[in-house]
């Protein structure tokens, strides 16, 4: 529960603020704890629009990149946690991330970790961040496990900055050909199929299936989009599924030019957070299971899960691997040379960074290619009207001239 509080401090001084707690007595006693004495204490309700908002509970990558740099910087200045929290409290605009810093500061103000306190927002953080988190706790490096972070995360928005700019003209050129379509079918074509059906006689199979399929529209407009939606939500329905999800992501693998991609995108991750946990000094087959849960592809998530089992009968992580075509060739003698020389999380960063380039050299290309495929697709369309409705037309008013 979260609980708006107004107390006076040690130096008499009036603070106030939010504070996180189970019940009103533990809000209490947390602030008690630290040495203030509570003048009100109210708990604030959450907003109704809030709940309904399916996007208000979420935290951005820029967000998450500028938490971990400037906590990074404040708590290498030998600034404490919970004063360090507080500063971000005034640089962060995002809602949810601030209602998060809130807990953490309350969490911490409690006894607990900094580590801890950021597992329970595994779903924002990750698992990968919580466990570098407390590695850096350990070891006395925070500061420099919370700047690795930022650093590979700025690289991972970088990626997915690049891909979705990629796609962004592709996608915006195909919905507004649907749209003008749409248009067309609803508005246009009748008025010009109309002026065929007057004059009678036979029509192009052409032009009878688009006066067909005009026609129909027309009348069942609503009944077209309603398949539509239904096929998007059964189709959400079913990769939600174990074997769905199975299907879709070994489909993802297989389809031509974009199967590259993704590929190429869950092995640069793969190699990414392998080098990012390894460096933070988790053991190596915990790391595999941090790996497997957060590469997005149940295909990959199998094998690494197996290959964790492999190592645990006494093979090396690259005996693992091999056998499997997800992971070629140069990935698994990259992971025996990273094993031999006792330097896999530097060997894993590089092999990220190659297969980053590829990723953009893939998208470049993809690009370069979408833009003629859309053209030909424009093309095709506009000879299908033409023969179809426009050349009939010309006919009809060439035979009557």
């Amino acid at each position: 529960m979260k609980f708006q509080y107004k107390a006076k401090n040690s130096q008499g001084g009036i603070q106030s603020g939010v504070v996180l707690a189970g019940d009103q007595s533990k809000a209490e006693q947390l602030l008690l704890e630290n040495g203030l004495v509570i003048i009100s204490l109210v708990k604030e309700d959450d907003n109704f629009l809030e709940k309904l908002n399916p996007f208000g509970k979420s935290v951005s990558n820029k967000d998450l990149v500028l938490f971990s740099r400037q906590l990074a910087t404040l708590i290498g200045s030998r600034v404490p946690i919970i004063q360090s929290l507080r500063i971000l409290q005034e640089q962060i605009t995002g809602k949810y991330l601030l209602t998060i810093i809130d807990d953490l500061i309350a969490a911490v103000q409690n006894g607990e970790s900094l580590s801890s306190s950021l597992a329970k927002h595994a779903d924002v953080f990750g698992n990968v961040y919580v466990n570098l988190v407390m590695s850096g706790e350990v070891s006395g490096s925070l500061d420099k496990s919370l700047l690795y972070l930022a650093d590979q995360l700025e690289k991972d928005y970088e990626l997915r900055g690049k891909v979705k700019s990629a796609m962004t003209y592709p996608i915006f050129v195909l919905v507004a050909l649907v749209g003008i379509a749409l248009m067309m079918f609803k508005f246009v074509l009748p008025n010009l199929t109309s002026v065929l059906l007057e004059q009678g006689g036979s029509l192009p199979p052409v032009t009878v299936a688009i006066i067909a399929f005009s026609n129909f529209f027309n009348q069942f407009w609503w009944l077209c989009f309603i398949v539509v939606a239904g096929v998007i939500l059964f189709a959400r329905y079913y990769i939600n599924t174990i074997s769905g999800r199975y299907n879709w992501d070994k489909v993802k693998l297989k389809l031509p030019i974009i199967g590259g991609i993704f590929t190429k995108i869950y092995l640069s991750r793969f190699a990414r957070n392998l080098s990012t946990l390894v460096m933070g000094g988790i053991p190596i087959i915990k790391a595999l299971q941090i790996v497997s849960e957060i590469i997005n592809n149940v295909i990959y998530r199998d094998i690494l899960i197996d290959t964790v089992t492999k190592i645990q009968g006494g093979k090396s992580i690259s005996e693992g691997l091999s056998g499997h075509p997800e992971f070629p060739p140069i990935v698994t003698q990259m992971v025996k040379v990273g094993e031999q020389t006792a330097q896999l999380d530097e060997i894993m960063g590089k092999l990220a960074s190659f297969y980053e380039k590829e990723v953009d050299a893939k998208v470049s290309t993809l690009t370069t290619l979408l833009e003629p495929i859309i053209m030909i697709i424009l093309g095709i369309g506009v000879g299908v009207l033409v023969a179809g409705i426009l050349l009939p037309i010309y006919n009809l008013a060439s035979a009557g001239g």
